[in-house]
């Protein structure tokens, strides 16, 4: 009889709720020569795998059957699943071996476009600026010359109530002297410096910023005040369509360096009665055709700026090392728990240009925070910060 090969494959798919649930992990970890902070990450990740199991695991066999008979089975496991807000919930030793037991909010991993990983479920703190006119004239129809500060502001309110981002307002705040050419035109280092320091004294790991572009009228004739122009205006026999074009920018604020830019444009019909609107975001304002138009822009506007911050990691300052302690400039309105894990980086620059970009590199360290406090936090590391020069203004990211 010939040789016959079938190949059997079994896929077992179980899989969690669409919504997050909350579950408890058990993992174990050895203490070697008394190094109980490697133990302690080492369990922390055996209990993070074994949370990602519980909730969702899928399970392939794949067995080789010659004559009847399996000459070869092979299984595999694997497990897509965010963990968020894990934190430590019991520790217990017994000799050698560390036992944690840790919790979290458990979701699908394959709902999201980007490996954000932990991140997703922090909350990063976001600088909104002034949007400047660059055709200040074209506002006076509609007195709407304050749209430069009343946009910003409405991104600002969208965006808070969207509860994934910290927001801080700047809406005062010009970032760019050249409007015509912003952003390309940068402060001789390739960098905006300006950026740079409101996301300092804000505390920021992200800038966002723009420019009106365009918020005239088609045909400027046809808003004139003589009978006749009202007239052709009430007769519909004049283009009353108005223009509506801003750029938008996303800087990060620990190099300065753009992180996502693109341009919305909406046209519409100006319908304003004369003195009907009297400023960007008045009533008359958003009665108008126009009006309807430009918030449609903003929702879009808020959406991209929500999904552009979802793919980043989160990153926040180290603002003091003592011993083997650190402390962060971020706390628990950035969603951070205790026995959470964040990875260290030095900040480093170099002395032929101490402007420019910070370059970060892999300090090969993590802190658990064990203290966490609305604004900051701190934890432990494994080794002292001056044997590993880890210090002030370093920073700690979650990918």
């Amino acid at each position: 009889m010939a040789l016959r090969r079938i190949l059997l494959t079994m896929l077992l798919t179980f899989t969690g709720a669409v919504h997050a649930i909350v579950l408890e992990g058990v993992g174990h970890g050895t203490i070697v020569h008394g190094d109980l902070e490697s133990a302690r990450a080492d369990a922390r990740q055996a209990a993070l795998r074994d949370l990602a199991l519980q909730y969702e695991a899928r399970v392939s066999t794949r067995d080789t059957m010659e004559n009847g008979v399996v000459t070869e089975s092979r299984m595999q496991v694997a497990a897509s699943a965010r963990a968020r807000n894990a934190r430590v919930v019991d520790e217990y030793r017994s000799g050698n071996l560390l036992r944690v037991t840790v919790r979290a909010d458990m979701s699908d991993g394959q709902g999201s476009s980007c490996g954000a990983g932990e991140a997703a479920g922090l909350r990063k703190r976001v600088a909104i600026t002034g949007f400047p006119v660059l055709y200040p004239d074209q506002a006076r129809i509609g007195r709407i010359d304050d749209a430069g500060e009343v946009l910003p502001q409405q991104l600002q309110d969208r965006l808070r109530a969207g509860h994934e981002l910290q927001v801080f307002g700047a809406t005062t705040t010009r970032m760019f002297d050249d409007l015509l050419n912003a952003p390309t035109v940068q402060q001789g280092d390739n960098r905006l410096t300006n950026v740079l320091q409101l996301a300092r004294e804000l505390g920021a790991q992200f800038v966002v910023t723009g420019v009106i572009r365009d918020l005239g009228v088609a045909d400027p004739s046809a808003w004139g005040t003589s009978v006749l122009d009202r007239m052709q205006r009430s007769l519909g026999a004049v283009d009353q369509n108005r223009r509506f074009v801003v750029d938008l920018m996303i800087f990060d604020g620990f190099s300065g360096s753009p992180v996502f830019q693109h341009q919305f444009s909406a046209t519409a019909e100006w319908n304003a009665g004369p003195g009907a609107s009297d400023g960007f975001g008045s009533a008359g304002f958003r009665h108008t055709a126009y009006g309807q138009a430009v918030n449609g822009v903003v929702d879009q506007m808020v959406r991209e700026i929500s999904g552009a911050l979802a793919c980043q990691p989160f990153m926040t300052r180290v603002t003091r090392v003592d011993g083997n302690t650190v402390t962060l400039a971020s706390g628990a309105t950035a969603g951070l728990r205790p026995g959470d894990e964040l990875h260290l980086y030095r900040s480093a620059r170099y002395f032929d240009s101490l402007g420019g970009t910070p370059e970060l590199r892999d300090a090969k360290l993590s802190v658990i925070l064990n203290n966490v406090h609305p604004d900051f936090s701190n934890g432990r590391m494994p080794t002292i910060g001056t044997q590993v020069n880890i210090q002030r203004d370093d920073i700690a990211i979650v990918w």
